[in-house]
């Protein structure tokens, strides 16, 4: 029975973390607003796909990933890669999954200017960033 509260407390969690991450997207967008500020740079930004030479997989930084190379994806998320409501169904199973120890899989990336673009892992970058992570493992093409 210990393990069904615990899996109720994991859920209460992972909903407060993502009502937290969105409505720090909803603040973040307003102060654009109100500053008259550009709305399209607060938006994730997309790349395009140049050449797909593999260059393997190892831990990056949060903080290189400046964008996406999927423009559905892209939607989801603001430039932090904070979620928008409709990412809510998937944010919270990949927060439970982390929570769980689940392993997932490492992202998918492509090296752009000075950072990386994400092809797949959107919603596993916004929540390691929720959770104060520094970096995650990645994929690099």
């Amino acid at each position: 029975m210990a393990h069904g509260h615990a899996l109720g407390w994991n859920a209460a969690e992972a909903e407060r973390a993502f009502d937290k991450a969105l409505r720090a997207g909803r603040r973040a967008s307003v102060l654009v607003r109100l500053r008259r500020g550009c709305l399209a740079c607060a938006r994730l930004a997309i790349h395009e796909v140049r050449s797909p030479a593999q260059f393997g997989v190892r831990e990056i930084p949060l903080t290189a990933i400046t964008g996406s190379v999927e423009p559905n994806r892209a939607t989801l998320f603001d430039r932090e890669f904070r979620p928008s409501r409709s990412a809510r169904s998937r944010w919270l199973s990949v927060w439970h999954a982390e929570q769980r120890g689940a392993g997932l899989p490492p992202i998918s990336v492509v090296a752009v200017d000075d950072g990386y673009a994400v092809r797949d892992g959107h919603h596993r970058v916004s929540v390691a960033r929720s959770r104060g992570a520094l970096s995650i493992v990645a994929a690099i093409a």
